[in-house]
């Protein structure tokens, strides 16, 4: 993975990134934000996979279904938020709209993408800090903005 700060003015930094060949998109991005402090920013996304992982959220269980994705796509869409968890540290919240090659789409929760051939990544991080924290009804972990 090959990164470039585009800019940086008044603690708002936009990166890009650029993703190569056979990188772990989910795991690439988390060291990224965790290596650069992150705490707060949105993140988008276009490119191609070889496979992906993506799940969907079962409201009754409180379980992700895994949803594998075993062929070439495109990525039409990836996009999400960082903000830190309970242990300070970046918490990547994400979901990707995937192209096969009939037209059709699989979207969903992202968990895993490895990338074929590129994965361009538009990281824009804000003077904040958003916690994540886990909810108990829910079963997930959500942005708590009484704690930003």
């Amino acid at each position: 993975m090959k990164h470039k700060l585009l800019a940086n003015d008044a603690g708002e930094r936009t990166f890009i990134l650029i993703l190569e060949e056979d990188d772990e998109a989910f795991a690439c991005l988390t060291a990224f934000a965790r290596q650069e402090r992150i705490t707060a920013a949105s993140i988008t996304a276009i490119g191609a996979f070889r496979s992906a992982t993506i799940a969907f959220f079962e409201f009754e269980t409180k379980n992700y279904k895994k949803i594998p994705v075993e062929v070439q796509t495109e990525v039409l869409s990836l996009m999400g938020d960082v903000a830190v968890n309970e242990k300070d540290e970046a918490s990547l919240h994400l979901h990707v709209v995937l192209g096969l090659s009939d037209g059709s789409t699989r979207g969903g929760h992202f968990l895993e993408g490895h990338v074929r051939p590129t994965l361009e990544v538009v990281v824009r991080e804000t003077p904040a800090k958003l916690r994540r924290r886990h909810n108990a009804e829910l079963g997930i972990a959500l942005i708590d903005i009484d704690q930003a």
